[in-house]
């Protein structure tokens, strides 16, 4: 079997499972944050319980609209801390947690080997951890939080293989948007994506995260990556526990139905253009964009990597005039980290603003939305039609050094041209 099978094997108590197979699987934790956790809640109620499965397996992260920029919100969120309150659950309050994604590895909820649901899409960001990780609906977080289950069919596989070594200014962010070019928005519907290779073990956590958390906009089910020593580390400075990856790795005779390479040693800066993730293209054929709004955070690349990348170089440079530049560290702990390190003071110095750790404009819901018209790079997942604001803007994706050094010129460009 390969690791995500072995994964839903044990879950589902079984010695093997097929590809295709049904199981009933046991959830080892279960996300919900402000947008999707009411209708859970809701949900949870209509159908008579009264107490959740299991209170230390659901974690609860306000992080979409916050601080609440509306009465609609501040009614949601009022209503998760309410059955927060109810329930005694893992809750993450406004400035004690910040983006999900990043908060649930951050704090330790993340382990190799686990089972883990969210009422979010981009909940498979944890497979860069070894866990079977995926998005599900509010009414299925709702089953889920009743009964520690969940059914799955078993994900036929794709293994994604990645050699060579990155050249200066590219990351793993531009290796995923080549990759979805390549294979298509809808190129992994209901696939398990397994990233493997000697590229993949150089890899940080944080560059493992990126290509995870990005599986999703491939139609993948779960991308994952199997634990390693770079794992046991991170997880170990989280937990001060030594976390088990022994036999968490796929079998020689492990089944695909693909395999595909790819080899990052010639690969340059990419740019996905509107409005599809698939549309990508090398940042030497994208022409002369001038841009309006320079967003560099979200679960995709708020991290303290992409940050210290970004600071680098904006570092004694402005950001042009007419050009807005947001900061949002993915996490209250991040931002810390940034500002001890003095990177807040060379974003706001550069003429950018910095926010405290939500979403942000990524989802169009609060702080920095477009105006129709505008253009704005981001080093967010999703480039949609009115994904960011107006339904009239233009939102492109790439790295966060593309994202820096197109503030700085003010249009997009490559981070060889700001910082050579």
């Amino acid at each position: 079997m390969n690791i995500t099978e072995k994964i839903l094997a044990k879950a589902s108590g079984k010695k093997a499972v097929y590809q295709g197979e049904i199981v009933d699987a046991n959830v080892d934790m279960v996300m919900m944050h402000d947008l999707t956790g009411p209708l859970a809640v809701e949900a949870f109620k209509k159908i008579g319980c009264q107490k959740v499965w299991d209170n230390k397996k659901v974690v609860v992260i306000l992080d979409h609209q916050v601080p609440a920029e509306s009465v609609k919100a501040a009614e949601l969120h009022k209503t998760m801390r309410t059955f927060v309150s109810e329930q005694n659950l893992i809750f993450y309050d406004v400035g004690r947690g910040g983006i999900c994604h990043q908060v649930m590895p951050e704090q330790g909820h993340v382990v190799p080997g686990a089972v883990i649901v969210g009422s979010d899409s981009h909940t498979c960001t944890y497979g860069a951890f070894g866990a079977f990780a995926t998005g599900i609906g509010s009414t299925e977080a709702a089953t889920v939080m009743a009964t520690g289950k969940i059914w799955f069919k078993v994900p036929p596989s794709i293994k994604i293989s990645i050699k060579g070594k990155f050249k200066k200014h590219v990351y793993s962010k531009d290796l995923i948007l080549n990759m979805i070019g390549t294979l298509g928005v809808d190129g992994a519907i209901y696939y398990a994506t397994e990233f493997t290779g000697s590229t993949i073990k150089a890899m940080s956590m944080a560059g493992r995260m990126t290509l995870c958390n990005m599986a999703v906009e491939m139609g993948a089910k779960n991308g994952i990556i199997v634990p390693d020593q770079t794992t046991a580390e991170y997880l170990f400075s989280r937990t001060g526990k030594t976390p088990e990856i022994k036999g968490l790795q796929s079998d020689p005779d492990a089944k695909y139905e693909r395999i595909v390479e790819f080899d990052v040693s010639k690969l340059e800066p990419q740019i996905a253009c509107p409005s599809s993730v698939d549309n990508v293209k090398p940042l030497s054929e994208a022409g002369n964009i001038p841009i309006n709004q320079a967003f560099i955070g979200s679960c995709t690349n708020g991290r303290l990597e992409d940050l210290q990348i970004a600071a680098q170089i904006m570092k004694n440079k402005k950001v042009k005039a007419g050009v807005r530049a947001l900061i949002i560290p993915a996490s209250q702990e991040i931002w810390k980290q940034a500002d001890e390190e003095g990177l807040l003071k060379i974003f706001t110095e550069a003429g950018a603003i910095v926010c405290g750790s939500a979403c942000g404009p990524c989802l169009g819901g609060h702080i920095g939305l477009l105006a129709a018209g505008e253009t704005c790079v981001a080093s967010s997942n999703r480039n949609f039609i009115g994904r960011m604001g107006s339904t009239q803007a233009n939102v492109y994706l790439a790295s966060p050094a593309t994202v820096a050094a197109s503030a700085i010129v003010g249009r997009i460009v490559s981070p060889l041209e700001v910082d050579l």
